[in-house]
């Protein structure tokens, strides 16, 4: 096929198929309005590409309500390759396609895809195309999003058309090209090849109104003769759309035709999957006969090659589809439906669900049928049209109101809240708010509590376990509303969700049973009018355990399992679930657990798995689109960043987290942006603001007042407050840890009381209490703190005069710092290390000591030495392109120059000097 005036857009593609060639895979969507030339575009790269497997598939509306449909096509021709690939990607992708009853989930599918396309490149470039993008299903789309953006090690090629620019949805983040019309000069080529003897007269008319489409240059000229066709363009008003003209193209040709010619062509068009043995079957009671075949095809609008039909253009169906009369388009779905077999489930429900024009509960429960399948595949956003669909067509307002909250929880499960909200509103307004509770299990309160006022979550929550059968499910939503009351810093709601998570009914399940006693002792922590039983360690371990992923549902957040000083158990029960997870493909689960062992290894000292956890985590969670874990995730990022002195990427995403948490009152989300602020301002010797942040933490009514995170932030708070001099602010923190030491016993809570009275006293008090702190069993489990203890201890060792002494607790304390990449405290702790003039001095200061760079000011100056840009710098180092220009600014005074074209030339295995030969 020749192409007119496509020079950039073949050179586009040609790019793609040769760095495919060369092993770096990439993708490419063409967009542009219908006829304008994007599907032959994709038959020249087919037919350009050399030596290549190509899988093709094309998006249709009939099949953009199945699940998987176009992927089922897409990956038809090598289905003999799925034995090749691990079991459990293996059965979710025969799941995900219909070949077996597995359930899946999306991400598994879509590992599943990634592994089989990149298997099959490495024995030779894949050509993946996809044309009508626009029409493919939800849950091929995001599959083949997630090929395409993970090929780019591979050789693999993806190209893709649609309709719309694609900036957002499953092919966001891909190189976009928009196919625009052709020039005059192209489409005068294009006219006189399609037309042989067109007149100049109809070549201009047909030009003119054209405007640069090439399926308008094609057709426009069959029309040219017709007695009622429009005036020839040229004066205001007289121009005609395309789309209306291309269609009486069509139609007309349509009209042509025998009327067993033309019902087999509507047939055809209805069916959209181009599976030509359904449609003869379908045909075989409207007159249709191999003459009928044979009349068809000559047409030249379909052609026929093996068992499938395909339209000459896409828009060749639509158009004959919308100019037929709407009860000969029911006949046909109605033929269509009772030709496909009864294991077509969804193809059967849609053909009679578009033919049904009045209530029909026959339809409406096939439709749902076919949504359980759906959901059985993980193809949530198709089981949630489809269920809508259903309550559409249930002549009963119960059964209606049950099949929109069946779709709420789907769209929930999909990551979708505001459609989820949208069909609880439906339903509600069809049966009530309570009878609408039970049917959706509580599913108001949960999107509450995670996108909107934990408040308001906790008032759905408590109200609607009155409604709800289930005991699990009721036992999860009573822990998720003290949740929600521990979320908002609300003493009393919590205490009124514990009342009602004391009396349900668990109906024997032991499982449960056993978690009541110990979900009150553990909520029940700030309620001091009764006494509380102590948490044993390993029974939070052992139920976790026995209750799986699931125990996140029921089981308190970290921080609060922290404060009691229980969380130890749970590491090793955490790293085996996310390996049950990662094998699975449970994304949002496994970004949950990944911020959670994120946290653990964070105060167990491991600060490098605890960042790579959390971007993993963020990375994500941002994919799935859960922001409550993405923002657990930024947290615990700026919780590493406060100690290493990154007080930029601190600011960066605690202001996120803050934008976020504040209008809906999450003060748990907010008190630790304040708390990671004041650490970061403390670590960096700035104790007034520092004390500024941290009060906050206590301070009643206030945005970031918590009770749990004033808890464990007590220690940065008397620090601070000590330095200042605010002794007004001191006692009431050291009373809280003392109230708490007596309440739990907690090793942390221990150590902290002990730290505290050392930084008040003097003398010999002093140096027992710190002597104490040191001294507590498994305190040295928590690297950082001890080594801060270390340090606080050296501090006032050195000011006694007991030189040796303080030498060997502030070595030691450098040395956890320096591992920790703690770079103020490291800083702090060799300053003091110098004043004491001990001789243990923990290795010699280098030249980065000398001109005053940090660790992270160092890593920037090297990378921007080897001419990596901000951007760059930030990606590999984990910051923010912002924050890696603050760094350079301090580098330059620092090492007396003035660009990076000096610091190219700076020597850094040296004494980071300017050298006489460039890097």
């Amino acid at each position: 096929m020749e192409l007119f005036g496509r020079g950039a857009e073949t050179a586009a593609l040609d790019g793609v198929l040769a760095r495919a060639a060369d092993g770096a895979g990439s993708g490419l969507v063409l967009w542009g309005e219908p006829g304008i030339g994007k599907t032959a575009l994709l038959e020249y790269a087919v037919d350009t590409a050399p030596d290549v497997t190509v899988l093709r598939c094309r998006g249709t509306r009939m099949e953009a309500g199945i699940a998987f449909a176009a992927l089922h096509e897409l990956l038809w021709p090598v289905m003999d390759r799925l034995d090749t690939l691990a079991a459990p990607q293996a059965a979710a992708l025969r799941g995900a396609l219909g070949l077996s009853r597995d359930e899946t989930n999306p991400f598994l599918v879509g590992a599943a895809v990634l592994s089989l396309v990149c298997g099959m490149a490495r024995e030779r470039p894949v050509l993946v195309v996809v044309d009508d993008a626009q029409w493919v299903n939800e849950a091929t789309a995001h599959c083949l999003g997630f090929l395409a953006r993970r090929i780019g090690a591979d050789p693999v090629a993806v190209l893709l058309t649609g309709h719309e620019d694609p900036h957002v949805g499953p092919w966001e983040g891909l190189p976009a090209l928009e196919v625009v019309g052709l020039a005059e000069d192209d489409a005068r080529r294009l006219v006189a090849a399609a037309v042989p003897g067109a007149t100049e007269h109809l070549v201009d008319r047909t030009v003119r109104a054209a405007g640069g489409n090439p399926l308008a240059l094609h057709e426009l000229p069959t029309i040219d003769n017709e007695p009622d066709a429009d005036p020839v363009p040229g004066r205001p008003g007289d121009l005609m759309t395309v789309g209306p003209r291309l269609r009486r193209a069509f139609v007309a040709r349509a009209a042509a035709m025998s009327p067993p010619a033309r019902a087999l062509l509507l047939l055809a068009a209805a069916e959209e999957r181009g599976d030509r043995h359904v449609v003869h079957r379908a045909g075989a009671g409207w007159g249709v006969d191999r003459s009928t075949w044979d009349e068809l095809l000559r047409s030249g609008l379909v052609r026929a090659p093996g068992p499938r039909l395909e339209f000459r253009h896409p828009l060749i169906p639509a158009a004959v589809y919308d100019g037929t009369p709407f009860a000969e388009r029911q006949a046909a779905h109605r033929a269509l439906a009772a030709a496909l077999p009864t294991d077509a489930t969804a193809e059967r429900a849609w053909h009679l669900a578009t033919a049904a024009d009045t209530a029909d509960e026959d339809v409406a429960a096939l439709l749902e049928q076919a949504a359980e399948q759906s959901l059985r595949r993980s193809a949530g956003p198709t089981a949630v049209r489809t269920l809508r669909r259903a309550a559409e067509l249930s002549p009963d307002e119960g059964d209606a109101a049950r099949r929109l909250a069946a779709a709420a929880r789907a769209a929930w499960a999909a990551g979708d809240s505001g459609a989820a909200r949208q069909l609880l509103d439906d339903a509600e307004n069809l049966v009530g708010e309570h009878h609408v509770a039970r049917l959706s299990h509580g599913l108001r309160g949960f999107l509450e509590f995670a996108y909107g006022v934990p408040e308001r979550a906790h008032h759905y929550l408590t109200s609607d376990m009155a409604v709800v059968e289930d005991p699990h499910g009721v036992m999860e939503m009573g822990s998720m509303a003290v949740r929600s009351a521990w979320s908002a810093g609300r003493d009393d709601l919590q205490q009124e969700a514990l009342e009602r998570l004391a009396a349900v009914d668990t109906r024997g399940d032991t499982t449960l049973s056993d978690l009541v006693p110990l979900l009150r002792s553990w909520w029940a922590c700030h309620d001091a009018t009764g006494p509380v039983d102590p948490v044993d360690p390993e029974t939070v371990g052992d139920l976790a355990d026995r209750l799986g992923t699931r125990a996140w549902g029921l089981l308190p957040p970290i921080p609060l399992l922290q404060s009691w000083g229980v969380e130890g158990p749970l590491h090793d029960v955490l790293r085996m679930q996310t390996v049950a997870l990662r094998r699975r493909q449970e994304i949002t689960a496994l970004a949950a657990l990944l911020v959670q062992t994120a946290v653990l290894d964070v105060t167990a000292g491991r600060w490098d798995a605890a960042g790579n956890a959390a971007v993993e985590a963020l990375e994500l969670a941002e994919e799935v689109g859960t922001e409550n874990v993405a923002t657990q995730c930024r947290l615990t990022l700026a919780s590493l960043a406060a100690p290493r002195g990154d007080e930029h990427t601190v600011d960066d995403l605690t202001t996120r987290v803050l934008a976020a948490s504040v209008p809906r009152g999450v003060r748990a989300l907010s008190s630790n942006a304040y708390w990671h602020r004041g650490r970061a301002a403390l670590f960096a010797g700035r104790p007034q603001e520092a004390l500024d942040h941290l009060v906050c933490l206590s301070e009643p009514g206030h945005d970031a007042a918590h009770h749990t995170c004033a808890l464990l932030a007590a220690a940065d708070t008397v620090e601070a407050a000590v330095q200042v001099g605010r002794l007004d602010v001191v006692e009431p923190q050291i009373t809280m840890i003392d109230s708490w030491v007596r309440r739990t016993g907690a090793t942390w809570a221990r150590t902290a009381a002990h730290r505290l009275r050392a930084l008040v006293r003097n003398g010999p008090e002093a140096e027992e209490s710190y002597r104490a702190a040191l001294e507590v069993p498994g305190a040295p489990d928590d690297p950082f703190e001890y080594a801060r203890t270390r340090l606080l201890y050296g501090e006032w060792l050195r000011r006694a005069r007991r030189r040796a002494e303080a030498g060997r607790h502030l070595a030691g304390a450098a040395q956890v710092f320096e591992r920790l990449s703690a770079e103020p405290l490291r800083v702090r702790a060799l300053r003091e290390l110098a004043l004491s003039e001990g001789s243990r001095m923990h290795g010699p200061a280098g030249p980065r000591d000398a001109v005053g760079l940090t660790a992270q000011e160092l890593r920037v100056a090297q990378l921007a030495a080897d001419r990596l840009t901000n951007r760059e710098i930030a990606a590999q180092l984990l910051i923010s392109p912002r924050t890696v220009g603050h760094h350079l600014g301090n580098v330059y005074p620092k090492l007396g120059i003035t660009s990076r074209a000096e610091l190219a030339r700076i020597d850094f295995a040296g004494d980071l000097r300017i050298s006489s030969v460039g890097r």
